[in-house]
C-alpha cells in the first residue's frame, strides 16, 4: 500500500494521466493519490464534471481530497457522510472520497489529521450578491475594470472557512490521540508558517490561527497543504504542493 500527495487540481485532472503518473500502472484500490484542497471535480456538476468524476472512478488507486475555498459546498453537502477509516468522509464515487474536517483515519498504518478550508485571496473587491438589483450592472463595472470578485453560491462560499463546530470536532479527535500524528494534511497552513514563507503578504484567520495551536500542540513527521500555488518545503515538517506528486515513505 502507498500513499501519494499533491497540491491544488481546480478541476483539471491531467497531472493524473498514466503518461504524467506513471506510477499508478503498479497501484490498486488500496493505495492512495490525497489532494491537498480546491478538488475542484465538485464544482458545476455538469456533464464533463460527471465525466472527469467517472474517469477519476476508472483510475486503479482511490483519491482522495480534504476542502479548499474553491468548492461548490453547496453541491457537496448532498453526498452522504459514512464511516471510513476510523473518520467521516463523503463519498463522491466509490473510490473518491472528501476527507472532511477535523478528522482523524488510519491509512496504510499512518495516523492521519484532515482539517480543509481557507480564506480566498482573490476576492479583494468584494462578494457580489447574485439577487442584488443592480447585480449585472456591478458585474459589468467589476469585469471591464479587472477586478477581484467572487459571486456568491456560484463561486464563493463561507463555508471555504470552518465553523465552530468543526472546530470543536477537530480538538474532540486529536484529544483522543493525543495530539500525536504522523501527517497532517490541511488546504492553507498555520499562520507562523504562511508568515514565513510570503512576509506577511497572507492574512491571517481563524483557521490559520487554529492550525497554529495544531503546530504548538501536536507531535507529527510533516504537515501538506496546498492553497498557495507553489511546491516548497518550510521548516522542513511544513510541505507546500502544487502541481507535484510525491509519494510518503
Amino acid at each position: 500500500m502507498a500513499i501519494f500527495i499533491t497540491g491544488d487540481t481546480h478541476g483539471d485532472f491531467s497531472r493524473l494521466l498514466p503518461a504524467a503518473f506513471h506510477e499508478q500502472r503498479d497501484l490498486t484500490k488500496e493505495d492512495y493519490l490525497i489532494i491537498c484542497g480546491d478538488f475542484g471535480g465538485v464544482w458545476d456538476g455538469g456533464d464533463a464534471e460527471q465525466q472527469w468524476l467517472d474517469w477519476l472512478e476508472t483510475r486503479s488507486f482511490t483519491t482522495l481530497f480534504v476542502s479548499g475555498n474553491h468548492e461548490n459546498y453547496d453541491l457537496l453537502r448532498n453526498y452522504p457522510i459514512s464511516q471510513w477509516h476510523g473518520g467521516l468522509v463523503q463519498a463522491i464515487r466509490p473510490s473518491v472520497l472528501h476527507l472532511m474536517r477535523g478528522q482523524l483515519y488510519n491509512i496504510c498504518g499512518k495516523r492521519i489529521f484532515t482539517m480543509g478550508g481557507a480564506s480566498s485571496h482573490d476576492i479583494r473587491d468584494g462578494i457580489l450578491e447574485p439577487d442584488n438589483p443592480d447585480y449585472e450592472r456591478k458585474l459589468w463595472q467589476l469585469n471591464a475594470a479587472g477586478a477581484l470578485y467572487r459571486v456568491n453560491h456560484r463561486s464563493w462560499w463561507k463555508e471555504e472557512l470552518p465553523g465552530e463546530d468543526e472546530y470543536r470536532t477537530a480538538r474532540e479527535a486529536l484529544d483522543k490521540t493525543g495530539w500525536d500524528l504522523d501527517y497532517i494534511i490541511t488546504h492553507c497552513c498555520p499562520s507562523s508558517i504562511q508568515d514565513t514563507f510570503s512576509g506577511g503578504l497572507f492574512q491571517r484567520d481563524a483557521l490559520t490561527d487554529f492550525l497554529d495551536e495544531v503546530r504548538e500542540r501536536c507531535r507529527f513527521q510533516y504537515w501538506f497543504f496546498g492553497h498557495y500555488h507553489e511546491n516548497m518545503v518550510v521548516e522542513k515538517e511544513f510541505v507546500m504542493l502544487y502541481n507535484q506528486i510525491i509519494r510518503l515513505k
